[in-house]
């Protein structure tokens, strides 16, 4: 995958005796946040949509693709099953069909997920 550019727009610093509103400000940045993901399901470029994921990641919002991961209903969210013949792949993640994210710990959408299961 190719990197994506720079940003257009550096961060404002505050002016000396600026105060922040703490509650007000964790309330926007989960808006923003929730407002890139849904722009992030929406982008038709892979370009955009690989800068918005590195944006979020900048910020502490990682992209969920439990590929071979066990399945963990906790976790994952089944979107359908494939079969196999292998026991050991039996309840393994075999693909991410709908990528998940994590705000830091926080589960913001868990991957929807196609799982191995036993023939």
């Amino acid at each position: 995958m190719g990197t994506a550019s720079k940003p257009d727009v550096e961060p404002v610093g505050l002016a000396a005796g600026d105060r922040i509103d703490h509650e007000q400000a964790l309330a926007d940045r989960q808006a923003l946040i929730q407002l890139c993901l849904y722009a992030l399901d929406r982008a038709r470029s892979g370009g955009v949509a690989e800068r918005i994921e590195q944006g979020l990641a900048a910020i502490g919002v990682r992209a969920l693709r439990p590929d071979g991961e066990r399945f963990d209903p906790a976790r994952h969210e089944a979107g359908g099953a494939v079969p196999t013949e292998d026991p050991a792949l039996e309840g393994t993640v075999a693909e991410t069909e709908v990528v998940g994210f994590a705000d830091h710990e926080r589960l913001l959408r868990a991957p929807v997920v196609t799982v191995y299961t036993r023939r």
